[in-house]
């Protein structure tokens, strides 16, 4: 049985890259922000997530803690923009399993994520 990912992600141009790239090894779930990534969670299951940190209302660090809080053992691989050892940190800290700085290469993502699941 396929593992579940829930991608999200404000910009529809990652969601679609990373939906090329996970589409034949997983089920997929998308959410634009944090709040319908935690709808999606509610709804569905998923065992792993990827998500972005700087995403408008309801950021990623708040957005992983409301996930946690649905599904403590939810793997979270966080991606960000921004190379800062304290927003690095900040994720660990809320529970993020993982931290990639994008862009990321598509087999250096791919792996992190077999790595979790």
């Amino acid at each position: 049985m396929k593992k579940t990912i829930l991608i999200c992600d404000d910009e529809e141009g990652i969601r679609e890259s990373l939906r090329l790239i996970f589409e034949k090894d997983y089920e997929l779930l998308f959410a634009a922000n944090g709040n319908e990534a935690i709808d999606a969670l509610k709804k569905n299951n998923a065992d792993i997530a990827i998500m972005d940190i700087k995403m408008p209302r309801i950021d990623g660090i708040e957005t992983m803690r409301k996930l946690k809080e649905i599904k403590s053992d939810l793997k979270i691989l966080v991606t960000s923009g921004y190379k800062s050892v304290e927003t690095a940190k900040e994720a660990i800290n809320a529970g993020a399993s993982d931290y990639m700085v994008k862009p990321f290469d598509r087999g250096e993502i791919f792996n992190a994520v077999k790595k979790l699941s």
